[in-house]
């Protein structure tokens, strides 16, 4: 866990001096600091993508992910979630609807990755940690532009790395098997387009609700766990 939590504190730092940026850039120069972390997010996401084997899979899990997510109103969520934080854990300088996009942009972008689930499960079952070491960094550089550009509410993404991260390195022993090669392949593939999504909405080019294409996970995983079924009644 230890690894996890260094994750949280390079964020936490990284929020901090992006913070410090937030209230003393002029607008001017925050619309730059937008600009470059949608564009660092949509190339980020873009070399994600490329490292699914099976784009049919994403694209039926995208699908479906959208609608059930749809469905349950999982952003809508998030964001009164993010509203609750913002209520009861700062002074309410911030505006409500940005401290919860911050919040959930952040969230999404550092929990998404094969890098977060393989570092987890490496971690986890051979305590190595240099993935996520790895990753914090990256982390906390990414959490400097987020929070310059949406504020404080990206520093509390830090509850959503210690959950989930931490909840993947004490299961690390049962989801490394059931997950596989394969299935980091098409978790990083879908995972990329939800970045892109990302990116397009600190580019305001489309206002995407990320978080409601998230059960998009849950079924590119299911595809890879029924692969093998599907292809021993197969009759080509």
């Amino acid at each position: 866990m230890i690894a996890v939590l260094i994750n949280g504190i390079t964020v936490a730092v990284g929020s901090v001096i992006g913070l410090f940026l937030h209230k003393n850039l002029r607008e001017d120069i925050k619309n730059v600091v937008f600009i470059s972390a949608g564009m660092v997010s949509v190339v980020i996401g873009m070399q994600m993508s490329f490292q699914s084997n099976r784009i049919l899979y994403v694209v039926i899990s995208l699908f479906a992910g959208g609608v059930v997510g749809t469905l349950l109103d999982i952003e809508g969520w998030i964001l009164s979630f993010g509203g609750f934080l913002e209520k009861h854990f700062t002074r309410g300088t911030e505006d409500e609807s940005t401290f919860a996009k911050g919040f959930l942009n952040a969230s999404v972008l550092f929990c998404v990755g094969a890098m977060t689930i393989l570092g987890a499960l490496k971690a986890g079952a051979e305590h190595n940690y240099d993935l996520l070491l790895m990753k914090s960094v990256m982390d906390g550089f990414m959490a400097i532009m987020f929070s310059a550009a949406m504020g404080i509410g990206v520093m509390f993404s830090v509850i959503t790395i210690l959950l989930y991260e931490g909840g993947l390195t004490l299961a690390a022993a049962w989801l490394g098997p059931v997950i596989g090669d394969a299935g980091l392949a098409e978790i990083s593939g879908l995972g990329g387009i939800l970045v892109i999504m990302i990116g397009l909405n600190l580019l305001k080019l489309k206002e995407i609700k990320t978080a409601n294409f998230l059960p998009g996970l849950v079924f590119i995983v299911l595809f890879i766990l029924v692969e093998p079924i599907l292809r021993g009644i197969s009759p080509f």
